[in-house]
């Protein structure tokens, strides 16, 4: 970095200095996200791609990946999208889905706002009562499977009516019992096929959501808690109890909370999303799901992993018992009827003698029991017995989460996305530390995927393409899991950014992929990311070029580093003339350290030297930058601009001339050994001495610092100015 015109100004006037003391930057925290790119970086890298609809929103409403067929179905406002699976976008299947006549009267009618009307089919109308909530914005999760369709929802009009509907297949329609009060508002996330074993007569849809129920220790008051469900894919209703009503129907809670001292706990109670990971063939499939608090004082959000067979096992144990209303729920010590309660009719219930083809063979007891009893008396503990992931403090809010299992060369990682109510996505993984009961967490990217901030609302992911699709009522972005060539072209920045899906191959920084190279050619470190180790011998940045920067004595300069990665820490060093090695920075009121670089508020002809700008990260240091510190003494500028009278002084009081004789900066730039005048003598006269308006606007002000320096907020925070560009424009 040469003397240039900005220096030029620096150089003489130093920063316009506004508000109170910066203080140093914060310390750097693994929570920091490594990496942020923009709405325009991500269209720009060709990471992203946009769908708005040919209206310029689409309202969404529902998202459907359907991998099989290569499509994306998006459910909107009065239409449904189907987009091809590619790289890119064209021209997508519209169908309107218009209301039919007198539908939106009737619903002004009933004191509903006018909104669409949706039906199964177009061609033959069938009511929507127990399929989707008569509105959009009421939460309900859906599954189909066998040609039919399972729905949590409140299924009245005004919503209070909270129901486990199956609907549309041959058989007929089942739904939850009001009476049995199983459900306490409930506001359901998502409901999936689970299979238990390879019994499909065994087969079971899960449903996860929140409920608020009364205080479960017989106290005022209620509370919130997360809930898994379940009902057989085979029931049928009972022949004389829940007659066409679930007679397997279970439940049982989720906690999420992290252990505190004396026992104590804080609890993750609302339930905001979920996302089943598959395994391969002979593991077990786990829950990660995303909670946050209720508490109006603490706001927080949560990551807890479940393995199914823990969810299993609490199905398989006491049931919840209360003797009344203010008695506290205990484990039911009586006889538990056979078939036990909850159960499918599959092999694990046939006996000789006693075959149960259906719920509707099942005695009276049984049904009696299951509906006096649907809660479990045992909890659900995450995995570890605490989250694998604890977010506090936060300028946004969670609301989506999809988890992707990478094989990396030291491991297999869990990389989780959060999609926030601002329109971004977080990607991170948590490592576990053997001996340590606190997973460390690492964010690998913050990811603006739409221009402007809105709730993510759907996120799905195809490990095939590997993609994520985000949706949003503005509309859906394409995004790419990866882009390794973004952290740099060095081993050691691709070894720092600890990203499971990027590896340095010898020459680049580029996508890992087990088996397909030698492995003396990778280079990847997540748990550690240290590049002293990967990266020895390998290629680096090189040796970090002197810069020569000018500052004037009395005034204030700034010296700027900014590191690549918001998780490393700086550190400043000083090489002195004739000194053997570099010293430390010391800063003090005078020097002060911001999170953009060095601050001198008021320079001495002490501070010149070499100043080297160092980071540190995963216990590797490294040279961002080294700039060559000179300090003009003021004595020379006075002999530059020699006193001149103001026009209201007199001639005996005289004073330093607030407009600069023409062609100062030629004699400045002599002093530093600037030799390409013309260009800076054109630039000067076009930015600063074109126009007297100009000199009388800058009069009573510095008119070497101008509106091209540097402002320091209160905050500590360093900032530039208007380019000149914008300044010739004012």
């Amino acid at each position: 970095m040469g003397p240039s015109a900005w220096a030029i100004c620096c150089l003489l006037g130093g920063l316009l200095l506004q508000g109170g003391h910066p203080s140093p930057g914060p310390s750097p925290s693994p929570s920091v996200p490594r990496l942020r790119l923009s709405y325009r970086d991500l269209l720009s890298a060709n990471r992203s791609a946009i769908f708005l609809g040919p209206r310029g929103s689409l309202d969404l409403r529902a998202m459907y990946l359907d991998e099989y067929r290569d499509r994306l179905f998006l459910g909107g406002r009065d239409c449904i999208y189907s987009l091809r699976l590619n790289q890119a976008w064209p021209d997508p299947r519209e169908v309107l889905w218009r209301p039919q006549p007198g539908q939106r009267e009737e619903c002004v009618r009933k004191g509903r706002d006018p909104l669409h009307v949706l039906h199964l089919e177009p061609s033959s109308v069938e009511s929507g009562r127990g399929r989707c909530p008569h509105e959009p914005n009421r939460p309900f999760a859906s599954t189909f499977v066998g040609g039919e369709l399972y729905t949590g929802l409140t299924a009245d009009f005004l919503g209070r009516e909270a129901m486990i509907f199956r609907s549309g297949g041959a058989r007929p329609a089942l739904r939850s019992d009001s009476d049995q009060n199983l459900l306490h508002d409930p506001q359901f996330v998502m409901a999936a096929r689970i299979p238990d074993n390879s019994d499909q007569d065994d087969d079971k849809v899960y449903f996860f959501f929140s409920e608020t129920v009364p205080s479960p220790d017989g106290g005022p008051g209620h509370v919130t808690v997360s809930r898994v469900g379940r009902v057989c894919m085979n029931d049928v209703g009972g022949q004389r109890v829940l007659v066409n009503k679930w007679s397997t129907f279970l439940k049982a809670r989720l906690v999420c909370s992290v252990p505190g001292p004396g026992g104590a706990e804080t609890h993750f109670d609302q339930l905001e999303d979920v996302f089943l990971l598959w395994p391969k063939a002979g593991k077990s499939l786990e829950v990660y799901a995303l909670f946050r608090t209720v508490s109006a004082v603490f706001q927080g959000f949560a990551v807890c992993v479940y393995h199914m067979e823990d969810i299993w096992e609490v199905f398989r144990g006491p049931f919840a018992h209360q003797d009344g209303p203010q008695h506290q729920w205990g484990p039911y010590g009586g006889k538990v009827p056979f078939p036990r309660p909850g159960m499918c009719p599959s092999k694990m219930t046939a006996q000789p003698g006693r075959p149960f083809g259906n719920t509707k063979d099942y005695p009276d007891e049984v049904l009696q029991f299951a509906r006096a009893h649907p809660l479990m008396f045992r909890a659900v503990q995450p995995r570890g017995g605490r989250p694998v992931l604890v977010k506090t403090h936060l300028t946004q809010q969670l609301r989506q989460i999809v988890v992707d299992r990478v094989e990396a060369e030291d491991g297999t990682y869990d990389v989780i996305f959060l999609g926030t109510d601002s329109g971004s996505v977080l990607k991170i993984i948590a490592l576990q530390e053997e001996g340590s009961a606190e997973p460390e967490e690492v964010v690998l990217e913050e990811l603006q995927v739409f221009k402007v901030p809105t709730p993510i609302t759907e996120m799905e992911i195809s490990v095939k393409r590997q993609m994520l699709y985000v949706g949003s009522r503005l509309g859906v972005a394409r995004l790419q899991l990866h882009q390794c060539e973004t952290y740099g072209s060095a081993c050691a920045e691709c070894c720092l950014a600890r990203d499971p899906y990027c590896a340095w191959d010898g020459t680049s920084c580029t996508r890992y992929r087990p088996g397909t190279s030698k492995r003396r050619f990778r280079r990847q470190d997540i748990r550690h990311g240290n590049p002293a180790v990967q990266c020895r011998g390998q290629r680096q940045d090189g040796l970090v070029a002197t810069s020569k920067v000018y500052g004037t004595e009395h005034n204030s300069t700034f010296l700027e580093c900014l590191p690549k990665s918001p998780q490393a820490a700086v550190h400043w060093f000083l090489q002195r003339p004739g000194k053997v090695g570099p010293d430390q920075v010391k800063t003090d009121e005078r020097v002060l350290q911001t999170e953009q670089g060095l601050l001198f508020r008021r320079l001495s002809r002490l501070d010149a030297g070499t100043y080297i700008c160092r980071t540190l990260e995963h216990g590797f240091s490294q040279t961002v930058v080294r700039l060559a510190l000179e300090v003009i003494a003021a004595t020379q500028l006075h002999s530059l601009f020699p006193r001149q009278p103001r026009p209201e002084e007199t001639p005996a009081q005289g004073g330093l001339s607030s407009t600069p004789p023409k062609g100062w900066y030629k004699d400045i730039l002599q002093l530093t050994g600037f030799a390409n005048l013309p260009r800076v003598d054109e630039y000067c006269e076009r930015v600063w001495c074109s126009s007297r308006s100009r000199a009388k606007q800058a009069k009573g002000k510095s008119w070497a610092g101008l509106e091209l320096g540097k402002k320091v907020k209160s905050r500590g925070q360093v900032e530039r100015n208007r380019t000149p560009r914008e300044v010739e424009a004012t």
